[in-house]
């Protein structure tokens, strides 16, 4: 426990401190754009990796032989069934569109589509997942784990999700970031459900690190084919007025359910 106690009091000490940083002078910039500066970038990156940079120092001062090189062979873990790749790509594609048409079954019109080509999308998939590295060796190759030891793997995905949500806060407050002013509550909701989703995956693939870090990059690059976003909102901490985030949020919960039911008695992890 005190392993866990410390991952995240360093991972959220090193990453707010670099995006409050980014927050603060977001707003101290007086220019015509709303574009980050370099350094602001560079901080930006350096917080989103310290997930995994807080992981792989615990696990190299703990001692034991081989722990830091077990951690990064899940990165690599590509050896899954094509079914597990499916669901890492489409899990929030099928989750947008079938909002899409619920919908319009409800409001008789569809809702607002994204701009984005189908072939840039998955472009940025393949080169992003890589990315993800600096967080999912944390959130899912060093936590999960040992809280599902602890509290069983139905609840540490939810735990996991909610310590994952609040980890993003202060991002709602960086002025050129596409969180800025949104609904956290929303997001809060969203993000504990994915955690929950990618808690299974992770179970599911035995381990594979390379499938959640495939899925985050799916949710990021796919979550806007059906945008739940709210133009020039302003208040973080207040509710979506988005129909189409809370259709979300509702077949995400139901289908975290379905994936809760499955682990209900699941406390190992096995790679």
């Amino acid at each position: 426990m005190r392993l866990l106690i410390n991952f995240f009091l360093l991972t959220y000490i090193i990453s707010w401190t670099c995006f409050i940083s980014v927050a603060v002078l977001s707003h101290r910039v007086h220019t015509n754009t709303l574009e980050l500066s370099t350094f602001q970038q560079v901080l930006l990156f350096l917080g989103t990796i310290a997930p995994s940079l807080v992981a792989l120092w615990i696990v190299a001062r703990s001692g034991v032989p081989g722990e830091t090189q077990k951690l990064l062979n899940r990165v690599g873990k590509w050896q899954v069934n094509i079914g597990w790749y499916i669901f890492a790509t489409g899990y929030i594609a099928i989750i947008k569109l079938a909002v899409a048409l619920i919908y319009r079954i409800i409001t008789g019109a569809w809702p607002q589509f994204g701009h984005e080509a189908w072939y840039i999308i998955v472009i940025a998939i393949i080169f992003s997942t890589w990315v993800q590295a600096g967080e999912e060796i944390g959130w899912r190759g060093f936590a999960l784990p040992r809280m599902s030891e602890r509290f069983g793997l139905s609840l540490s995905t939810l735990l996991l999700g909610v310590l994952w949500a609040c980890w993003h806060l202060p991002l709602f407050f960086v002025q050129g970031v596409d969180k800025y002013g949104q609904s956290f509550p929303l997001f809060l909701m969203q993000v504990t459900l994915l955690s929950v989703a990618m808690g299974w995956l992770y179970w599911r693939t035995k381990g594979s690190l390379l499938l959640t870090m495939l899925m985050h990059a799916a949710v990021n690059n796919t979550k806007d084919i059906v945008p739940s976003i709210v133009p020039g909102a302003k208040d973080p901490f207040a509710f979506s007025r988005s129909p189409v985030a809370w259709l979300t949020v509702t077949l995400l919960g139901i289908c975290a359910g379905l994936f809760l039911f499955q682990m209900r008695m699941v406390r190992t992890i096995a790679t």
